[in-house]
């Protein structure tokens, strides 16, 4: 069984045990998160919303925040004596999925 989530602009294919990086929540370790914006369900057949599968329901747990590692943006235009750079670290909440109810 799987479903698709929708979190942050983001879609994710999820199953029970899954671990995602969602974006940063503010959340405290072990708070229990219902998902409800699902966009498909798969129990042996695929059922679809518009745009959100109704009375199904994703529970998750939130594990940890933290920062990802740095992602280094490097600019150069040739002949011109011009150059920046810049790093970016991504605040994210780590999230175990624990059930899928559709």
């Amino acid at each position: 069984m799987y479903a698709i989530i929708k979190n942050g602009g983001k879609q994710y294919k999820v199953q029970v045990g899954d671990i995602l990086l969602f974006d940063k929540m503010g959340l405290d370790p072990k708070t229990a998160i219902e998902i409800k914006e699902v966009l498909a369900v798969n129990s042996g057949e695929l059922r679809t919303g518009t745009p959100f599968v109704e009375g199904a329901v994703v529970m998750a747990e939130v594990i940890n925040e933290g920062r990802d590692r740095k992602v280094v943006i490097f600019k150069k235009r040739r002949r011109k004596d011009s150059k920046v750079k810049r790093g970016f670290r991504r605040d994210h909440t780590r999230v175990r999925i624990t059930a899928i109810n559709a």
